[in-house]
Protein backbone atom coordinates (compact mmCIF):
# COMPACT_ATOMS: atom_id res chain seq x y z
CA UNK A 1 0.00 0.00 0.00
CA UNK A 2 0.84 3.54 -0.40
CA UNK A 3 1.39 5.11 3.18
CA UNK A 4 0.76 9.10 2.10
CA UNK A 5 1.48 12.58 3.91
CA UNK A 6 -2.02 13.47 4.80
CA UNK A 7 -3.13 16.75 6.91
CA UNK A 8 -2.11 16.41 10.35
CA UNK A 9 -3.67 19.37 11.06
CA UNK A 10 -4.40 23.15 10.97
CA UNK A 11 -5.05 23.25 7.55
CA UNK A 12 -1.24 22.11 6.48
CA UNK A 13 -0.71 22.42 2.89
CA UNK A 14 3.27 20.80 2.92
CA UNK A 15 5.91 19.46 4.63
CA UNK A 16 9.61 19.19 4.44
CA UNK A 17 11.07 15.64 4.86
CA UNK A 18 13.32 15.52 8.20
CA UNK A 19 14.69 12.03 7.89
CA UNK A 20 13.31 8.64 7.76
CA UNK A 21 12.69 6.74 10.94
CA UNK A 22 12.68 3.08 9.06
CA UNK A 23 14.75 1.34 6.13
CA UNK A 24 13.50 -0.82 3.52
CA UNK A 25 13.35 -4.09 4.46
CA UNK A 26 11.97 -3.78 7.88
CA UNK A 27 9.28 -5.20 9.66
CA UNK A 28 7.19 -2.27 11.17
CA UNK A 29 3.67 -2.80 13.45
CA UNK A 30 0.79 -0.34 13.35
CA UNK A 31 1.23 3.01 14.76
CA UNK A 32 5.56 2.34 14.51
CA UNK A 33 7.10 6.17 13.32
CA UNK A 34 8.38 5.56 9.73
CA UNK A 35 9.16 9.42 8.40
CA UNK A 36 9.45 12.34 10.76
CA UNK A 37 8.48 15.79 8.74
CA UNK A 38 8.50 19.37 9.42
CA UNK A 39 5.63 21.43 8.83
CA UNK A 40 5.16 24.95 9.26
CA UNK A 41 4.50 24.52 13.31
CA UNK A 42 5.40 21.56 14.26
CA UNK A 43 7.45 18.19 14.06
CA UNK A 44 5.84 15.31 13.56
CA UNK A 45 5.84 11.52 12.89
CA UNK A 46 4.07 9.49 10.28
CA UNK A 47 3.07 6.15 11.53
CA UNK A 48 2.68 3.16 9.99
CA UNK A 49 -0.89 2.39 8.86
CA UNK A 50 -0.97 -0.92 9.14
CA UNK A 51 1.88 -3.88 9.73
CA UNK A 52 3.96 -4.81 6.86
CA UNK A 53 7.29 -4.63 5.25
CA UNK A 54 8.67 -1.25 4.16
CA UNK A 55 9.56 -2.05 0.02
CA UNK A 56 11.00 1.76 -0.91
CA UNK A 57 10.54 5.14 -0.62
CA UNK A 58 9.32 7.41 -2.84
CA UNK A 59 10.56 10.71 -1.21
CA UNK A 60 13.94 12.08 -0.19
CA UNK A 61 14.94 13.98 3.47
CA UNK A 62 14.96 17.74 2.62
CA UNK A 63 12.46 17.43 0.09
CA UNK A 64 9.14 19.68 0.18
CA UNK A 65 6.19 17.70 -0.45
CA UNK A 66 2.62 18.42 -0.77
CA UNK A 67 -0.61 16.85 1.35
CA UNK A 68 -1.46 13.92 -0.75
CA UNK A 69 2.17 12.50 -1.91
CA UNK A 70 3.05 9.16 -1.63
CA UNK A 71 5.92 9.14 1.19
CA UNK A 72 6.66 4.75 0.80
CA UNK A 73 5.48 1.82 -0.19
CA UNK A 74 4.04 -0.38 2.72
CA UNK A 75 3.96 -4.22 1.76
CA UNK A 76 1.19 -5.50 3.70
CA UNK A 77 2.22 -8.81 5.63
CA UNK A 78 -1.28 -10.75 4.73
CA UNK A 79 -0.14 -9.65 1.23
CA UNK A 80 3.18 -11.81 1.29
CA UNK A 81 1.67 -14.73 3.19
CA UNK A 82 -1.50 -15.25 0.10
CA UNK A 83 1.64 -14.89 -2.64
CA UNK A 84 3.39 -17.69 -0.66
CA UNK A 85 0.58 -19.91 -0.51
CA UNK A 86 0.40 -20.48 -4.31
CA UNK A 87 3.78 -21.52 -4.28
CA UNK A 88 5.35 -24.21 -1.34
CA UNK A 89 9.24 -23.47 -2.68
CA UNK A 90 8.16 -19.37 -2.27
CA UNK A 91 5.99 -20.02 0.81
CA UNK A 92 9.07 -21.87 2.67
CA UNK A 93 11.11 -19.08 1.61
CA UNK A 94 9.12 -16.20 2.82
CA UNK A 95 8.51 -18.57 6.14
CA UNK A 96 12.15 -18.70 6.55
CA UNK A 97 12.94 -14.96 6.43
CA UNK A 98 9.36 -13.92 8.43
CA UNK A 99 10.94 -16.06 10.93
CA UNK A 100 14.81 -15.01 10.96
CA UNK A 101 13.70 -11.29 11.00
CA UNK A 102 11.60 -11.68 13.54
CA UNK A 103 13.92 -13.80 15.61
CA UNK A 104 16.35 -10.75 15.28
CA UNK A 105 13.55 -8.57 16.56
CA UNK A 106 12.93 -10.81 19.49
CA UNK A 107 16.60 -11.50 20.20
CA UNK A 108 17.70 -7.36 20.00
CA UNK A 109 15.69 -4.48 20.86
CA UNK A 110 14.96 -2.63 17.84
CA UNK A 111 16.01 0.72 18.66
CA UNK A 112 19.49 -1.01 19.70
CA UNK A 113 20.08 -3.06 16.30
CA UNK A 114 19.04 0.30 13.87
CA UNK A 115 20.09 3.09 15.34
CA UNK A 116 17.22 5.87 14.95
CA UNK A 117 18.22 8.51 13.21
CA UNK A 118 19.48 11.71 14.84
CA UNK A 119 16.67 14.41 15.55
CA UNK A 120 17.43 17.55 14.23
CA UNK A 121 15.85 20.55 15.41
CA UNK A 122 15.99 23.65 12.56
CA UNK A 123 14.11 25.51 10.28
CA UNK A 124 13.54 24.23 6.80
CA UNK A 125 15.45 27.58 6.02
CA UNK A 126 18.10 26.63 8.03
CA UNK A 127 18.27 23.59 6.22
CA UNK A 128 18.68 24.60 3.07
CA UNK A 129 21.50 26.50 4.04
CA UNK A 130 23.56 23.56 5.37
CA UNK A 131 22.47 21.57 1.72
CA UNK A 132 23.43 24.59 -0.49
CA UNK A 133 27.01 24.72 1.13
CA UNK A 134 27.44 21.13 1.59
CA UNK A 135 27.12 20.95 5.49
CA UNK A 136 26.01 18.17 6.90
CA UNK A 137 23.33 19.55 9.39
CA UNK A 138 23.86 16.29 11.75
CA UNK A 139 27.46 16.80 12.64
CA UNK A 140 26.25 20.77 13.82
CA UNK A 141 25.80 21.68 17.27
CA UNK A 142 23.06 23.97 17.43
CA UNK A 143 23.05 26.90 19.91
CA UNK A 144 19.47 27.29 20.31
CA UNK A 145 16.91 25.55 22.76
CA UNK A 146 16.47 22.32 22.89
CA UNK A 147 19.65 22.11 21.00
CA UNK A 148 18.16 23.46 17.86
CA UNK A 149 19.98 24.71 15.06
CA UNK A 150 20.05 28.35 13.95
CA UNK A 151 20.74 30.35 10.57
CA UNK A 152 23.71 31.96 12.82
CA UNK A 153 25.35 28.23 13.23
CA UNK A 154 25.31 27.43 10.18
CA UNK A 155 26.99 30.70 9.15
CA UNK A 156 29.87 30.05 11.56
CA UNK A 157 30.58 27.12 10.24
CA UNK A 158 30.47 28.52 6.59
CA UNK A 159 33.03 31.13 7.61
CA UNK A 160 35.10 29.11 9.39
CA UNK A 161 35.16 26.86 6.15
CA UNK A 162 35.90 29.21 4.01
CA UNK A 163 39.07 31.01 5.81
CA UNK A 164 40.43 27.18 6.42
CA UNK A 165 40.81 27.53 2.18
CA UNK A 166 42.07 30.92 1.87
CA UNK A 167 45.52 31.37 0.19
CA UNK A 168 47.85 32.31 2.38
CA UNK A 169 48.72 35.42 -0.06
CA UNK A 170 46.00 37.61 -1.11
CA UNK A 171 46.96 38.27 -4.15
CA UNK A 172 46.48 34.96 -5.53
CA UNK A 173 43.04 35.79 -4.75
CA UNK A 174 42.25 38.51 -6.95
CA UNK A 175 38.98 37.51 -8.59
CA UNK A 176 37.66 35.75 -5.47
CA UNK A 177 35.16 37.77 -3.70
CA UNK A 178 35.76 37.45 0.29
CA UNK A 179 32.84 36.25 1.89
CA UNK A 180 31.46 38.56 4.54
CA UNK A 181 31.50 37.14 8.38
CA UNK A 182 28.38 39.68 9.09
CA UNK A 183 26.82 38.47 5.57
CA UNK A 184 28.35 35.36 4.25
CA UNK A 185 25.34 34.72 1.56
CA UNK A 186 25.46 37.84 -0.92
CA UNK A 187 21.78 38.50 -3.24
CA UNK A 188 20.47 35.26 -1.18
CA UNK A 189 16.66 34.74 -0.93
CA UNK A 190 14.21 33.33 2.07
CA UNK A 191 12.16 30.50 0.37
CA UNK A 192 8.19 31.66 1.36
CA UNK A 193 6.70 28.91 2.79
CA UNK A 194 6.08 26.39 5.70
CA UNK A 195 5.64 28.78 8.73
CA UNK A 196 5.93 31.82 7.37
CA UNK A 197 3.84 30.97 4.55
CA UNK A 198 1.19 29.56 6.49
CA UNK A 199 1.35 33.23 8.81
CA UNK A 200 0.63 34.82 5.35
CA UNK A 201 -1.93 32.73 4.50
CA UNK A 202 -3.60 32.93 8.19
CA UNK A 203 -3.45 37.17 9.00
CA UNK A 204 -4.70 37.47 5.32
CA UNK A 205 -7.64 35.71 5.91
CA UNK A 206 -8.51 37.42 9.31
CA UNK A 207 -7.87 40.95 7.31
CA UNK A 208 -10.01 39.78 4.62
CA UNK A 209 -12.66 38.75 6.71
CA UNK A 210 -12.62 40.81 9.97
CA UNK A 211 -13.65 43.82 10.03
CA UNK A 212 -10.92 45.01 12.68
CA UNK A 213 -11.31 47.64 15.32
CA UNK A 214 -8.58 48.57 17.73
CA UNK A 215 -8.98 50.35 21.05
CA UNK A 216 -5.79 51.70 23.53
CA UNK A 217 -5.74 52.08 26.88
CA UNK A 218 -3.57 52.90 29.32
CA UNK A 219 -2.80 50.39 32.41
CA UNK A 220 -1.03 51.51 35.30
CA UNK A 221 1.08 48.55 37.07
CA UNK A 222 3.36 49.79 39.75
CA UNK A 223 1.44 47.78 42.13
CA UNK A 224 1.58 44.38 40.36
CA UNK A 225 5.46 44.88 40.02
CA UNK A 226 5.42 46.24 43.72
CA UNK A 227 3.34 42.99 44.38
CA UNK A 228 5.75 40.08 42.22
CA UNK A 229 8.60 41.58 44.68
CA UNK A 230 6.63 40.65 47.75
CA UNK A 231 5.68 37.34 46.27
CA UNK A 232 9.25 36.58 44.92
CA UNK A 233 10.58 37.48 49.06
CA UNK A 234 8.21 34.31 49.78
CA UNK A 235 10.04 31.99 46.50
CA UNK A 236 7.17 32.67 44.89
CA UNK A 237 8.02 33.83 41.53
CA UNK A 238 4.99 34.33 38.80
CA UNK A 239 5.31 36.35 35.40
CA UNK A 240 3.56 39.16 34.88
CA UNK A 241 1.69 37.85 31.91
CA UNK A 242 0.24 34.87 34.09
CA UNK A 243 -1.69 37.79 35.93
CA UNK A 244 -2.51 39.27 32.65
CA UNK A 245 -4.26 36.02 32.17
CA UNK A 246 -5.81 35.42 34.99
CA UNK A 247 -7.38 38.84 34.72
CA UNK A 248 -8.09 38.39 31.03
CA UNK A 249 -10.28 35.44 32.19
CA UNK A 250 -12.28 37.28 34.63
CA UNK A 251 -12.72 39.59 32.25
CA UNK A 252 -14.25 37.10 29.57
CA UNK A 253 -16.45 35.77 31.91
CA UNK A 254 -18.00 39.16 32.54
CA UNK A 255 -17.80 40.09 28.83
CA UNK A 256 -18.45 36.96 27.15
CA UNK A 257 -18.74 38.58 23.75
CA UNK A 258 -15.49 38.71 23.11
CA UNK A 259 -15.16 34.90 23.92
CA UNK A 260 -17.33 34.51 20.79
CA UNK A 261 -17.14 32.84 17.27
CA UNK A 262 -19.59 34.32 14.48
CA UNK A 263 -21.08 31.71 12.79
CA UNK A 264 -22.53 33.56 9.23
CA UNK A 265 -23.48 30.36 7.61
CA UNK A 266 -26.75 29.77 10.90
CA UNK A 267 -26.91 33.80 11.84
CA UNK A 268 -25.67 33.38 15.32
CA UNK A 269 -22.82 34.24 17.56
CA UNK A 270 -21.97 31.52 19.56
CA UNK A 271 -20.20 32.50 23.10
CA UNK A 272 -17.96 30.22 24.57
CA UNK A 273 -17.89 29.36 27.89
CA UNK A 274 -14.33 27.97 28.19
CA UNK A 275 -11.51 30.30 28.36
CA UNK A 276 -9.02 28.40 25.95
CA UNK A 277 -5.95 31.47 25.69
CA UNK A 278 -3.60 31.61 23.01
CA UNK A 279 -0.16 33.00 23.88
CA UNK A 280 1.91 34.86 20.70
CA UNK A 281 5.44 32.74 21.00
CA UNK A 282 7.88 34.94 18.62
CA UNK A 283 10.29 31.66 17.54
CA UNK A 284 13.13 31.47 15.38
CA UNK A 285 10.89 30.37 12.21
CA UNK A 286 8.46 32.52 12.90
CA UNK A 287 5.22 33.73 15.30
CA UNK A 288 3.30 30.75 16.79
CA UNK A 289 0.50 30.63 19.27
CA UNK A 290 0.35 28.08 21.63
CA UNK A 291 -2.95 27.68 23.45
CA UNK A 292 -3.21 27.25 27.42
CA UNK A 293 -6.62 25.41 28.41
CA UNK A 294 -9.43 26.14 30.52
CA UNK A 295 -7.94 29.38 31.93
CA UNK A 296 -11.33 29.59 33.85
CA UNK A 297 -10.24 26.64 36.23
CA UNK A 298 -6.77 27.45 36.90
CA UNK A 299 -5.35 29.78 39.46
CA UNK A 300 -2.16 32.27 38.75
CA UNK A 301 0.37 29.52 40.02
CA UNK A 302 -1.01 27.12 37.37
CA UNK A 303 -1.04 28.98 34.35
CA UNK A 304 2.51 30.09 35.41
CA UNK A 305 3.69 26.55 34.93
CA UNK A 306 1.61 25.71 31.87
CA UNK A 307 2.12 28.80 29.92
CA UNK A 308 6.36 28.27 30.64
CA UNK A 309 5.94 24.75 29.63
CA UNK A 310 4.29 25.96 26.08
CA UNK A 311 6.61 28.51 25.98
CA UNK A 312 9.86 25.98 26.04
CA UNK A 313 7.44 23.23 23.61
CA UNK A 314 7.04 25.89 21.26
CA UNK A 315 10.78 27.54 21.08
CA UNK A 316 12.13 23.73 20.68
CA UNK A 317 9.54 23.33 17.87
CA UNK A 318 7.73 20.46 19.52
CA UNK A 319 4.06 21.65 20.09
CA UNK A 320 1.95 18.85 18.69
CA UNK A 321 -1.91 19.53 17.29
CA UNK A 322 -4.03 19.99 19.84
CA UNK A 323 -1.41 22.40 21.89
CA UNK A 324 -2.09 24.96 18.66
CA UNK A 325 -5.76 24.63 17.99
CA UNK A 326 -9.15 25.50 19.75
CA UNK A 327 -8.21 28.85 21.11
CA UNK A 328 -10.88 31.53 21.94
CA UNK A 329 -8.88 34.99 22.42
CA UNK A 330 -5.77 35.50 22.31
CA UNK A 331 -3.00 37.62 23.64
CA UNK A 332 0.92 39.06 22.43
CA UNK A 333 3.13 40.30 25.38
CA UNK A 334 5.37 42.44 23.18
CA UNK A 335 6.55 44.58 26.78
CA UNK A 336 10.05 42.73 26.64
CA UNK A 337 11.15 43.62 23.20
CA UNK A 338 10.26 47.36 23.20
CA UNK A 339 7.86 49.33 21.77
CA UNK A 340 6.01 51.84 24.00
CA UNK A 341 2.76 53.07 22.07
CA UNK A 342 0.33 50.02 20.61
CA UNK A 343 0.37 48.42 17.69
CA UNK A 344 -3.20 47.14 15.67
CA UNK A 345 -2.65 43.32 16.37
CA UNK A 346 -3.93 41.57 14.45
CA UNK A 347 -6.96 38.94 15.29
CA UNK A 348 -6.45 34.90 14.95
CA UNK A 349 -9.50 33.99 13.13
CA UNK A 350 -12.24 33.22 13.86
CA UNK A 351 -12.04 34.60 17.53
CA UNK A 352 -13.36 37.94 18.33
CA UNK A 353 -10.37 39.67 19.93
CA UNK A 354 -7.12 39.53 20.79
CA UNK A 355 -4.87 42.08 23.32
CA UNK A 356 -1.00 43.14 22.86
CA UNK A 357 0.44 44.55 26.21
CA UNK A 358 3.77 46.63 25.42
CA UNK A 359 6.55 48.19 27.14
CA UNK A 360 6.14 49.53 30.26
CA UNK A 361 7.63 53.16 31.16
CA UNK A 362 7.88 55.41 34.40
CA UNK A 363 6.04 58.23 34.01
CA UNK A 364 5.14 60.95 36.02
CA UNK A 365 1.05 60.95 36.83
CA UNK A 366 -1.52 63.50 38.47
CA UNK A 367 -3.32 61.81 40.65
CA UNK A 368 -6.81 62.73 41.98
CA UNK A 369 -5.72 64.98 44.60
CA UNK A 370 -3.42 66.80 42.19
CA UNK A 371 -0.64 65.27 43.34
CA UNK A 372 2.42 64.34 40.96
CA UNK A 373 3.98 60.96 41.25
CA UNK A 374 5.79 58.34 39.33
CA UNK A 375 3.86 55.25 38.63
CA UNK A 376 4.47 52.07 35.85
CA UNK A 377 2.63 52.70 33.18
CA UNK A 378 1.60 50.19 30.67
CA UNK A 379 0.11 50.20 27.03
CA UNK A 380 -2.27 48.10 25.66
CA UNK A 381 -4.28 47.69 22.36
CA UNK A 382 -7.01 45.52 22.01
CA UNK A 383 -8.54 44.55 18.52
CA UNK A 384 -12.18 43.21 17.95
CA UNK A 385 -14.05 41.96 15.64
CA UNK A 386 -16.54 45.00 15.19
CA UNK A 387 -19.28 42.74 12.96
CA UNK A 388 -19.49 41.06 16.87
CA UNK A 389 -19.45 43.86 19.03
CA UNK A 390 -18.93 47.43 19.26
CA UNK A 391 -16.19 50.13 20.82
CA UNK A 392 -18.40 50.71 23.76
CA UNK A 393 -18.09 47.18 24.78
CA UNK A 394 -14.27 47.13 24.17
CA UNK A 395 -13.61 50.08 26.44
CA UNK A 396 -15.55 48.37 29.50
CA UNK A 397 -13.39 45.26 28.75
CA UNK A 398 -10.21 47.56 29.18
CA UNK A 399 -11.36 49.25 32.32
CA UNK A 400 -12.29 45.81 33.83
CA UNK A 401 -8.48 44.46 33.01
CA UNK A 402 -6.76 47.78 34.37
CA UNK A 403 -8.83 47.33 37.39
CA UNK A 404 -7.92 44.40 37.88
CA UNK A 405 -4.04 44.95 37.33
CA UNK A 406 -4.07 47.80 39.60
CA UNK A 407 -5.70 46.23 42.21
CA UNK A 408 -3.52 42.69 41.89
CA UNK A 409 -4.82 41.39 45.50
CA UNK A 410 -7.79 41.62 44.06
CA UNK A 411 -7.36 38.38 41.50
CA UNK A 412 -6.79 36.82 44.56
CA UNK A 413 -10.38 36.74 45.68
CA UNK A 414 -10.88 34.31 42.38
CA UNK A 415 -10.01 31.15 44.01
CA UNK A 416 -9.39 29.16 40.57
Amino acid sequence: MEVKLHDIGEGMIEAEINCFLVKPGDIVKVDDPLIEVQTDKMTAEIPAPRAGIIREFKVNPGQIVAVGTTLLILEDTDAVSKIGNHSPMLAEMTANKWSQQLEEKNKFNFAEKQAKPKRILASPYTRKMARDNSIDIEMVEGSGPAGRITDEDIYKLMTASHQKIQPLKPEKQEHTAPLSEKNPLRNDTIPFRGRRKQIAKKMAQSLYTIPHCTHFEEVDVTDLIQFRTELKKLNESFSATAFFMKAISICLKEFPIFNARLDEENEVIRLQHEHHIGIAVDTEDGLIVPVLRNVEQKSIRIIHAEMKQLTEKALANELSIKDISGGTFTISNVGPLGGSFGATPIIQHPEAALISFHKTKKMPVVTDDDQIVIRSMMNISMSFDHRVTDGAAAVRFTNRFAGLIQNPKMLLLELV
